[in-house]
């Protein structure tokens, strides 16, 4: 492929429809992946993305629709297939393998470079356009960038999953790829691999999807947004002009949907009105006193039984032709008063989750974020607060009479066909219809949308709960900035 050839790498999918069993998971998307994009894939839990990144890249067919590639693609998923006695060193000699061979195609149109220095020419374009001279320092540095294993003969299946996840995308990211396809990068990733993930996104050459819910890489990398989530008609939305343009843009046209919506179904019910009021003056309203008026009764009994008929036949016309439009994430009214006090955690450890004594005193309005790296027990303090977990030492207190709704971070249900997503907002929206006067979310972000998340951050500034929440979610730190800190660990 030549440089100006390569360009015009692209994926271009025109009506993908794909059926699950009875379920449409993809619904006629039209979406072109180009040399320059920069597109994200977003929409609730459950809505296809995966689905859809899998069939751009060739994983999966559609059940309907085309899909034409041209260029290499990189892909990382979610998940990692760690069997057959892979190594660390597979997904590496994978990674540099078109390098290898441009090199050795170079070798081999040396000797006869002057009886067709065209064909020196083509192979010394390829091995320049993949940088092929420095293709294992490219995946050594993604390894090192990404604290992944190194190690060649490191058996994949004897690693953790995040850190064969790890090893997967850092020989994506060091390969030389003319489009990249990453399915939720930033799991598994500390703060530098995360700056490391960002920046590789940025410099890529090429074109590069991804499906992600981490709203600051959507922020930093994402310049177009298909969004599957639910639209009047059906079909999925294209946005571009980056995340703030995204939202204002889906933000309107929600509006505008339930507005619409409202009116359609305000009029049935105006319709559905008229025809009980005239029914209701058919058995009794015409009626003049007994005895009297009898002749008043058979003039007017047609013309009440045709304005019933009338009104009848425009209720069943009437269609309401718009779907109901997602409920936004709402918190319902409280009534804890600013300033009350609510509780008082004093000196409180757990033996071998949380080892340094913690104090914190919440009340009415207050605002609390715990932080702290991995194993510094911000989840054991949270489920203490919470009175799930009873502490070695210290004490923990309500006071007022206060109530408390947590949201722990792993929970179970009996629900087997609802999506993580689903399961997540269902419990999110039980402990907010509790109103209770201390809110405990233990990383509360994970598994919903970045739409759905950016709801709740809106919700929670105007909470009158004390509101206290664990998280690493980036955005989301950067959005309560301003809350007290508590930094264990």
């Amino acid at each position: 492929m030549t440089l100006a050839e390569k360009t015009l790498s692209h994926v271009r999918a025109e009506s993908v429809t794909v059926v699950r069993g009875d379920r449409v998971v993809l619904d006629r998307v039209d979406v072109t992946v180009s040399a320059r994009s920069r597109l994200a894939v977003v929409g609730p839990n459950g809505s296809g993305k995966t689905t859809l990144l899998r069939v751009l890249a060739g994983l999966a067919e559609p059940d309907h629709g085309t899909v034409r590639r041209s260029g290499s693609i990189g892909v990382a998923e979610q998940a990692l297939h760690t069997g057959d006695g892979q190594t660390v060193g597979t997904l590496v000699a994978q990674a540099v393998e078109p390098s290898l061979r441009a090199l050795e195609a170079l070798d081999a149109a040396l000797p006869a470079i002057e009886s067709d220095p065209d064909a020196y020419g083509e192979a010394l374009e390829e091995a320049t356009r993949l940088d092929a001279w420095d293709a294992e320092r490219r995946v050594d540095v993604a390894l090192e960038a990404l604290n992944a294993c190194t190690d060649r003969e490191r058996r994949l299946d004897t690693l953790s999953v995040g850190q064969s996840y790890r090893v997967r995308l850092a020989c994506v990211l060091g390969g030389r790829h003319d489009l990249l396809m990453l399915d939720e990068p930033t799991n598994h990733l500390d703060a530098g691999g995360l700056a490391f993930l960002t920046d590789r996104l940025r410099q890529h050459p090429g074109g590069v999807l991804v499906v992600t819910h981490d709203r600051a890489l959507l922020r930093d990398v994402a310049r177009e947004f298909l969004d599957l989530d639910a639209t009047p008609d059906g079909r999925p939305r294209l946005y571009a002009g980056g995340y703030g343009s995204w939202q204002e843009s889906r933000r309107r046209e929600r509006e505008q949907w339930q507005q619409e919506y409202d009116a359609q179904v305000a009029e049935h019910q105006r319709l559905a009105g008229a025809v009980e009021e005239a029914r209701g003056r058919l058995s009794t309203g015409w009626r003049p006193d007994k005895g009297t008026g009898k002749h008043k009764r058979q003039s007017r009994a047609p013309g009440v039984v045709q304005a019933l008929k009338r009104r009848q036949e425009a209720l069943d016309s009437h269609r309401i032709t718009l779907p109901r439009p997602p409920r936004p994430l709402r918190l319902p009214p409280g009534d804890t008063r600013p300033g009350t006090p609510l509780l008082d955690a004093a000196g409180v450890t757990v033996t071998g989750r949380l080892d340094t004594a913690a104090t914190v005193r919440l009340t009415g309005g207050g605002r609390l974020l715990v932080t702290g790296p991995n194993g510094a027990g911000k989840s054991t303090l949270l489920a203490v607060l919470a009175g799930v977990l009873t502490p070695a030492t210290g004490s923990v207190r309500r006071l007022s009479g206060a109530t408390v709704g947590y949201l722990a971070q792993e929970f179970f249900t009996e629900a087997a066909r609802m999506s993580p997503g689903e399961h997540r907002r269902r419990r999110l929206e039980e402990v907010l219809a509790a109103r209770p006067d201390v809110l405990i979310l233990d990383e509360p972000t994970n598994h919903l949308s970045a739409t759905l998340v950016d709801e709740l951050t809106a919700a929670l500034t105007t909470a009158p709960a004390a509101v206290v929440i664990a998280t690493h979610d980036r955005r989301m730190l950067a959005d309560l900035s301003s809350w007290t800190h508590l930094r264990l660990g």
